[in-house]
C-alpha cells in the first residue's frame, strides 16, 4: 500500500455532493432504486402511518418510543449479569490433573472389602 492509500484509509474520501455533477446521476439512481425498494416493499405507507400517529399523540408516540429503549437497555444489562455470573469457577492446572487422576483410578466396579483378617 502506497501512501496513498494510507492516507486515503487514515482521513477517508471527500463525500461526494448530490450536486456535484459527477455524482449527480448515480445520486439519483440510488435514490429511485430505494423509493423503488420501500413502495414494492410498502416500508413507505408504513413509515406514513408511524408519522401520522406520531404527530397526532406526540407524547403517547415518545412513551413507547422511550419505553421501548429503556426494555432493551434493561433487557442487555440482565443478559450481560446472567452471563457474567455463570461463568465456570477458575481451576488451576494442578487442581485439573488432580481431577483428571481421580477420575482414572477409580474404581469401575462395585466396591468389595476385602475379608478381614483374624
Amino acid at each position: 500500500m502506497n501512501i496513498k492509500g494510507f492516507r486515503r484509509m487514515l482521513l477517508g474520501e471527500k463525500m461526494p455532493d448530490k450536486h456535484d455533477p459527477q455524482y449527480k446521476e448515480r445520486y439519483e439512481r440510488e435514490v429511485d432504486a430505494g423509493r423503488r425498494f420501500a413502495k414494492a416493499t410498502r416500508i413507505d405507507k408504513a413509515a406514513a402511518k408511524v408519522q401520522g400517529f406520531a404527530n397526532v399523540h406526540r407524547t403517547l408516540f415518545l412513551v413507547i418510543v422511550f419505553a421501548f429503549l429503556a426494555t432493551g437497555l434493561a433487557w442487555n444489562i440482565y443478559r450481560l449479569t446472567a452471563v457474567y455470573h455463570r461463568q465456570p469457577a477458575k481451576r488451576t492446572a494442578t487442581e485439573m490433573q488432580d481431577s483428571i487422576l481421580r477420575e482414572r483410578h477409580r474404581p469401575s466396579g462395585p466396591y468389595v472389602q476385602p475379608p478381614k483378617e483374624q
